[in-house]
């Protein structure tokens, strides 16, 4: 993989990536982009839970082989996260993952980046385990969460509802937070006939990402679909392009045990919440580095 060196006044963001990969089709297309984005430096993946058990685990088979097509398995640390959610907002429930993010925090002078497509579970036990965490000002993009107006599209949330413990400890410790909520990440749609055109037979992995995204569309109980919304790839469009978002500034809301919004945990502390973001550029992006990754590809197996 082809990654430009950074100058010395302008480093790459240093990032991790926690990602419940094995849950549905689209966490695939956000690792895939930021690790082909030569201005992030991924530090590690870290597979999370999403709820039932063995699902983290599932989660680690899926960033195996993703990074196995992308021939970075050797040149990246992926962390197990926990197997499951925090039965509490006081106790942390530790993991490689959780280690890994306090270890980077701590690691150099530049900032974290955390960019969060699953729970929070992870993020929250690593706050716990370490409360000097929060003076290393890390930044946590997280795609979750229920609309803050009008009818949500489903309830509960699904990001939020798998560990809402863990999303009072991370909204309540006054690290930075960016949230990416469900009225946004649900606007990244991309269809069956796009995908193929764009994408197959452009590489092994272009090949890979459709065929898992249309096959996943066809277990669904609600289908049948030909479209699916990329709706983890605003979290790395935003480390990408912030300026790329539309973004207000909200108290931290408390969330009840089936992830609804039950007023705010602190009037005085806020966060940015994204409120509509560039989808033409991040998916034009998106699909080019893919392309021009494949176009690399065989041109290296041709020599």
């Amino acid at each position: 993989m082809n990654r430009s060196d950074p100058s010395p006044t302008s480093p790459r963001r240093k990032v991790l990536i926690s990602t419940d990969a094995a849950n549905e089709a689209d966490d695939q297309f956000a690792v895939a982009h930021a690790l082909l984005s030569p201005v992030l430096d991924v530090r590690g993946v870290l597979p999370a839970h999403f709820g039932r058990n063995g699902s983290r685990a599932a989660s680690r088979a899926e960033v195996d082989r993703l990074c196995d097509l992308m021939s970075v398995g050797d040149s990246i640390t992926i962390a197990d996260g926990a197997e499951g959610a925090l039965t509490d907002a006081q106790t942390p429930r530790p993991s490689a993952a959780s280690q890994l993010i306090i270890d980077e925090a701590h690691s150099d002078d530049r900032r974290l980046c955390i960019a969060v497509l699953g729970p929070l579970t992870d993020v929250a036990s690593a706050l716990l385990e370490d409360p000097s965490l929060v003076a290393t000002d890390p930044l946590v993009v997280w795609v979750g969460g229920p609309p803050y107006e009008g009818p949500a599209g489903y309830s509960p949330e699904f990001n939020l509802v798998n560990d809402v413990p863990a999303s009072e400890v991370v909204l309540a410790s006054g690290v930075e937070l960016w949230q990416i909520p469900m009225p946004v990440y649900t606007m990244v749609g991309v269809g069956h006939a796009e995908l193929r055109e764009r994408l197959s037979g452009t590489s092994p992995l272009g090949d890979y990402l459709v065929d898992q995204l249309i096959e996943f569309n066809t277990t669904v109980s609600y289908g049948p679909l030909d479209f699916r919304s990329l709706g983890d790839s605003p979290a790395i469009g935003a480390l990408l392009n912030p300026l790329g978002a539309r973004w207000s500034l909200r108290p931290p809301p408390r969330f009840t045990v089936d992830a609804q919004i039950d007023g705010v945990l602190d009037e005085h502390r806020r966060i940015r919440v994204c409120e509509g973001f560039d989808t033409r550029w991040l998916i034009e992006d998106m699909f080019a580095k893919l392309r021009a990754w494949g176009d690399a590809e065989r041109i290296a197996r041709a020599r």
